[in-house]
């Protein structure tokens, strides 16, 4: 195995070259390669060396291949620390992105150059870590407690503008990594400038109001998290401490916060999600081109496409049913776009010319006839869609692929509207479709390979999360929901309160609970979603009445300011409504149903057991491939805490003897819905779990 990391002599200047692609990631190899790099120096002639990478980026981070595996000496504290301990200055020179180790390792450097957009980061929390080689103790010293736990908990990637303002970087830079270095080099060796290191600073004083108000915040945006606060509390305590100490302090914490459950299921998280598109399927299988995509229908859901395809490069063209839809989705665009100025996502220069060059809104459904992709995204009703693909079908090119951007419907039948079913596939989109990562990518009983892989390349390409699903009601995500909505239904029709129901839901992590999230989204679509589904229904399915009575009275939620809560000035994300309690007490009595208490444990354990068992359903059925799948689907499309990994991972947490125990106790008195899956049930005689499906 070649040496990824190269020592090289230039007259007075050593330089020390990482080249371990494709992201220089800190292996055992690279670690090994900068202690024996530094040993170098010391015995050398040089005077300064400077630390650069090869290929596109400086340290991106860990070697994800090393995961879950004992590491090997030396450790990366370790490899910083013979860095830092120089007696002749060492300068780092940073492009691409410093992240995590990588970024300890700059930190490590006497000084540091940043190439014009590169950035540095800390995302350990991301996987439910600490920063484990210094970062919460080096670089307080440098910028402050306040200012460095910003960056560390909240994962953020910062520019090399905002470094430099914060200290972080000495010297920008617009050459590349060996001549910004070499030039640095030289202004060390003309101005003499010293050994800096930063284990020998001071913490400057911490403002204890600041430091509350980001307690505070961090708080608020990573509730039932613990790595946060606790890699807050780390810096604090450090700072009173010699280095030496503050290190031993930080090692043992990054070392318990690797041993918790939330770091196993943030790393479950991680991995599931680089795995979704990997399928055997689509090996070796070419996707085909997209560069131009048609969108019809310029709602919130259809202008939030045309929107992501925007900001992502995408020619886009824009289809409404006539001139005044045709203005109003085009002023819809603009303003999203305007929105994304104003975040600092998109300049103002860059918004224009995307209005002006990239998008076309008309009512001509002929100006589709170029389009490499055209997603629909009309109304939720199985006829206006059918209507839809068949004029696509008269005006799409061959190879187009077209798309249905439905959360139920058919894509089979839809399909069956085309001469060309092999081109048809769903992508279900979710709102806002500029924000949300999730894409579902709904395989129909004919798309081909080629239209598959297009639907991942097309996900690739607007950033998203690509989850592979099958045809049935509602997909994966939206038929798992029904599921475990209904159980939530049922509690309450047994006794609980909804609003016991979405405060046990909020404890144990979901950002809000289903009858919060139903007043969000509207009574109304649910009270259609009942509709839709009613001719279904089967004899003894027990479902509650409720919704449609709210429905009824004009309780549609947040837009009407009554749902299940009440939203008004006096509290605008919504309380309680006391007459909501009272139609379903009248609903209960009408059924002739006693109700009864129940504990918040029990609504947790029921809500997942329903989730769990309807998630084994849909991979026992080939709806997902995997359990991976099911839980990449809830935690990002359906607000699942990340720090339990998903459902399904969960599920293997607490133990499948257990959510099978749940679902047969609650079958006594309900054996028409709570009926385990074969799969579930399959496993725990087997003694497996889950993730030995993955």
């Amino acid at each position: 195995m070649t040496n990824p990391v190269r020592y090289e002599s230039h007259g007075e200047i050593a330089v020390i070259r990482i080249d371990n692609p494709p992201v220089n990631a800190s292996s055992y190899a690279v670690r090994a390669g900068l202690v024996a790099a530094a040993e170098a120096f010391a015995k050398g002639p040089e005077k300064v060396a400077v630390l650069m990478a090869e290929g596109r980026t400086f340290i991106a981070g860990a070697d994800i291949t090393e995961f879950g595996k004992t590491p090997k000496e030396p450790y990366l504290p370790d490899a910083i620390m013979a860095l830092e301990s120089q007696e002749k200055p060492v300068v780092c020179v940073i492009h691409g992105t410093a992240l995590g180790g990588g970024f300890e390792v700059a930190l490590g450097c006497h000084y540091r150059v940043m190439l014009r957009g590169a950035k540095v980061g800390l995302p350990e929390v991301n996987l439910g870590l600490i920063p484990g080689a210094g970062g919460t103790q080096r670089l307080p010293r440098l910028v402050g407690i306040v200012s460095a736990a910003d960056i560390f908990t909240s994962a953020r990637q910062v520019s090399a503008e905002d470094a430099f303002a914060l200290g972080i970087a000495d010297e920008l830079s617009n050459a590349d990594p060996f001549e910004a270095g070499m030039a640095f080099a030289r202004k060390v060796l003309a101005e003499g400038l010293p050994v800096r290191r930063l284990s020998e600073m001071s913490v400057p004083p911490t403002d204890a109001d600041s430091l509350a108000a980001l307690k505070k915040k961090v708080a608020r945006a990573n509730p039932g998290h613990i790595c946060h606060l606790r890699a807050i509390d780390v810096a604090v305590a450090g700072a009173d401490k010699p280095f030496d100490e503050a290190m031993l302090m930080e090692r043992g914490v990054f070392l318990e916060m690797m041993a918790t459950p939330q770091r196993k299921a943030m790393i479950h998280a991680f991995f599931s999600e680089r795995k979704t598109a990997q399928l055997p399927e689509l090996k070796g299988v070419t996707p085909r081109s997209i560069r131009h995509v048609g969108v019809i229908g310029g709602g919130t859901m259809g202008g939030g496409i045309a929107v992501s395809c925007l900001l992502n490069g995408l020619q886009v063209t824009l289809i409404e049913r006539d001139g005044e839809a045709v203005e109003k989705a085009h002023t819809g665009i603009a303003r999203t776009l305007a929105d994304s100025v104003k975040r600092g996502k998109l300049s103002a220069g860059g918004r224009d010319q995307l209005l002006a060059d990239k998008l076309v809104t008309t009512d001509d459904y002929e100006a589709l006839s170029t389009a490499d992709v055209i997603i629909e995204a009309v109304f939720e009703s199985m006829d206006v869609k059918k209507a839809v693909f068949t004029k696509l079908d008269a005006v799409a090119k061959p190879g187009a692929v077209l798309a249905s951007n439905t959360s139920y419907l058919d894509v089979d039948e839809i399909a069956a509207m085309t001469s060309r079913p092999q081109d048809v596939i769903g992508l279900h989109f979710f709102s806002p479709a500029h924000v949300m990562r999730l894409l579902e990518i709904v395989v129909a009983a004919k798309t081909s390979p080629e239209v598959v892989a297009t639907g991942f390349a097309l996900a690739k390409a607007l950033k998203k999360v690509p989850v592979r699903a099958g045809v049935c009601d509602g997909f994966i995500g939206n038929r798992i929901l029904k599921t475990y909505r209904t159980a939530a239904d049922i509690m309450v029709l047994e006794g609980a309160s909804p609003f016991q129901v979405d405060k046990a839901l909020v404890d144990f992590g979901f950002a809000m609970g289903p009858y919060a999230v139903a007043d969000l989204a509207g009574i109304d679509i649910g009270y259609l979603t009942r509709k839709r589904l009613l001719p279904t229904r089967q004899k003894g399915e027990r479902w509650g009445d409720w919704g449609d009575k709210l429905y009824e009275l004009g309780r549609l939620g947040r837009k009407t300011g009554h749902g299940h809560y009440i939203y008004d000035d006096a509290s605008p994300k919504g309380r309680p409504d006391p007459e909501v309690e009272e139609i379903i007490a009248a609903e209960r009595k009408a059924k002739g149903i006693n109700a009864r208490d129940f504990t918040d444990e029990e609504i947790v354990e029921r809500y997942m057991a329903a989730m769990i068992n309807e998630g084994a359903k849909v991979v026992s059925e080939g709806i997902a491939l995997r359990p991976l799948d099911v839980d990449v689907t809830k935690l990002y499309g359906y607000g699942f805490p990340r720090f339990r990994g998903g459902p399904m991972h969960y599920a293997d947490h607490i133990g499948l003897a257990n959510v099978l125990a749940t679902i047969e106790a609650a079958a006594k008195d309900d054996a028409f819905f709570w009926q385990p899956a074969d799969l579930l049930k399959t496993l725990v005689a087997e003694g497996r779990d889950f993730n030995s499906l993955n």
